[in-house]
């Protein structure tokens, strides 16, 4: 799962509202949230740009760490 993952959680951002903005499925859109599929680059940028503009794009789109 990736970081992006926890911080849309925090911030009340639903998985429709990223699809929508890109213009794809909701459930494209939480495939590559949960790394079975990456997202383009661009469309990284933009999601960061857009939603989570106080974020690093590598962070967001890295692997949660566990600490379990």
């Amino acid at each position: 799962m990736l970081n992006i993952d926890s911080v849309r959680r925090e911030k009340n951002i639903a998985i429709v509202d990223i699809a929508d903005f890109l213009e794809v499925r909701a459930q494209t859109v939480s495939d590559k949230i949960k790394g079975r599929y990456p997202f383009t680059f661009n469309e990284a940028l933009e999601i960061q740009r857009h939603f989570f503009p106080e974020y690093e794009l590598g962070y967001l789109f890295s692997e949660a760490v566990s600490t379990a």
